[in-house]
């Protein structure tokens, strides 16, 4: 399941759907453009509750979800710690990979 999501974030990355990085994600929040917030498991504290509280105040939904080297790694960036998807399908389908992920994680004890 890993791999599917790591397929459409780099779908969403060549389609120019997906923002990468701290200041470039804020920007593209600001100007409303933002349908999805992924902020690694493994971001500062400080980095999770800074997107978690704007995320939060905007309106946006947010996970935190997997490690930013497998993000990194799936859309061909080095050590991105945030990332925005700006597409509404996009940032469905990626969510529901995420949260079927999780489910399936949950039904085999966590692996």
């Amino acid at each position: 399941m890993k791999s599917d999501i790591s397929s459409w974030l780099g779908l969403a990355q060549r389609s120019g759907n997906l923002i990468t990085g701290e200041d470039t994600c804020q920007f593209y929040i600001k100007k409303n453009a933002v349908k999805l917030i992924i902020i690694p498991e493994d971001a500062s504290s400080q980095t999770q509750k800074k997107f978690q509280d704007i995320a939060r105040h905007r309106n946006i939904p947010f996970v935190i979800y997997g490690r930013r080297d497998i993000l990194s790694q799936a859309i061909g960036k080095s050590n991105r710690t945030v990332y925005a998807i700006k597409d509404q399908a996009f940032a469905k389908k990626i969510l529901s990979l995420i949260e079927e992920h999780r489910g399936s994680l949950n039904n085999r004890g966590g692996e």
